[in-house]
């Protein structure tokens, strides 16, 4: 079973605040001594930290649930409940994180010790010695601590290169990222020897060097799903320059031109964008009978499809198996890369906008519903956050949001949508009677 995986779905929940306390200061000599109940603590948020160590996504295979600690609630003589450690959980380079429930992304981690919070942990509710005021100096009012976030995410691994080897299998893109880097990549005589892409670095002779990725050989119909292709293009897409492998020798019985277009035509097929980044033809397997006349034809179609003015690609002949050809193909390649600028991988259109935290006329702090047995059900963001944090055990809190409902306008609201006295309403599983 292959040990490299880059995709996956995991659940994440950062902590609740801790509850805040009613207390009340009971000391001898100290009359009237007053509320004295302290807040609770923050809940931990879930941290994302990229580790270079690290390669795969395989840590995710079976641990899918992250779920951050809870605050301490509030305690007597005004303390504050503690707040709780983040979680910290380690990505590798190259991770998107993406809202399974949206779609939009949250953020592409790419850079070493790069931190970024995919769950915020809830606030502390409030104890009691927050709400004296002249008119009530001994409430018996807290609040429960706020929920921490939630949420699904889908994470995607984009290995970072800055050269990607494509092409069909066997024409030799494992065996030339073995002769070009230390890496040993599994070389067989039969299709999809390579299952798992595989990473290595290259120094040229003039000093320069730059990572190159060997993708598992795509196939026609590989942007469709055929084959092992639509599962490794997305690593290609961190690129900015393509190697374009063709086995100039065509001892598949394929010709190499038919080759060259079909493959081009599935990176178009699967991102557009991806024909934005320059390509060198690596014509190999130079040493095999027939190779030079397949060149020399390959030429001749490739400058036929090019109107006159238009700048051809760069072909290198080359041999992975003699190592014939590869110092200029990799001098051309390091000067290309310094020349080509980094690609935008993502648009605005696909990444979730940042948190506002104003007022925001347009949002609606609640909605109405009616359910099948005839009760009015309430519901929205802004509503389910104060009921969370409402302390139902203690009357005057319970006084405090229904106080918070009217100022929000349920009451009228409910009225108008021919609500009646008597009637039930529900929010989550908590009902009252509506009192007109």
């Amino acid at each position: 079973m292959s040990m490299f995986l880059d995709t996956a779905k995991i659940k994440v929940k950062a902590g609740n605040g801790g509850d805040g306390m009613v207390a009340f200061r009971r000391e001898k000599y100290v009359p009237n001594g007053g509320p004295w109940g302290g807040d609770g603590g923050r809940g931990g948020n879930v941290v994302f930290v990229v580790d270079e160590g690290l390669r795969t996504l395989m840590d995710f295979r079976y641990n899918r649930h992250f779920k951050a600690q809870s605050g301490e609630k509030g305690m007597t003589k005004g303390m504050h409940g503690r707040g709780a450690e983040d979680l910290i959980v380690h990505v590798p380079q190259g991770t998107t994180v993406r809202d399974a429930e949206t779609g939009k992304i949250l953020t592409d981690l790419v850079h070493h010790g790069q931190e970024f919070i995919v769950a915020h942990g809830g606030r502390g509710g409030r104890g009691n010695i927050r709400f004296a005021t002249p008119k009530n100096p001994a409430p018996e009012i807290s609040e429960n601590g706020e929920p921490g976030q939630e949420r699904e995410l889908q994470l995607e691994l984009k290995i970072l290169a800055d050269v990607g080897l494509v092409g069909f299998p066997s024409v030799g893109k494992s065996t030339l990222l073995s002769v070009i880097t230390s890496a040993k990549p599994k070389i067989g005589a039969y299709h999809f020897t390579t299952i798992v892409p595989n990473l290595g670095m290259v120094r040229t002779q003039s000093g320069d060097s730059f990572a190159v990725a060997d993708l598992p050989g795509l196939i026609e119909g590989a942007s469709q799903g055929v084959g092992l292709g639509t599962q490794f293009l997305r690593h290609i897409e961190r690129t900015r320059v393509i190697l374009h492998v063709i086995d100039m020798s065509a001892s598949e019985g394929r010709g190499p031109y038919e080759d060259y277009l079909a493959i081009n035509k599935e990176l178009e097929s699967y991102n557009l964008r991806l024909m934005e980044r320059p390509q060198i033809i690596v014509a190999n397997k130079m040493d095999m009978p027939d190779s030079q006349e397949n060149l020399e034809d390959f030429k001749k179609k490739l400058a036929a499809n090019y109107d006159e003015f238009e700048e051809l690609p760069t072909i290198f002949p080359i041999s992975g198996l003699t190592k014939q050809g590869l110092a200029p193909l990799l001098d051309a390649t390091a000067e290309l890369l310094d020349k080509t600028p980094e690609f935008l991988l993502y648009d605005e259109s696909e990444m979730e906008e940042e948190a506002y935290y104003g007022f925001d006329e347009e949002e609606k702090p609640f909605e109405i519903s009616r359910d099948d047995d005839a009760t009015w059900v309430l519901s929205g963001e802004k509503l389910m956050k104060l009921f969370n944090m409402t302390n139902f055990d203690r009357d005057e809190s319970v006084m405090k949001f229904a106080r918070q409902l009217r100022g929000m306008g349920v009451d009228e609201a409910l009225r108008a949508r021919g609500a009646k006295d008597g009637d039930l309403v529900r929010i989550g599983k908590f009902e009252f009677e509506f009192v007109d």
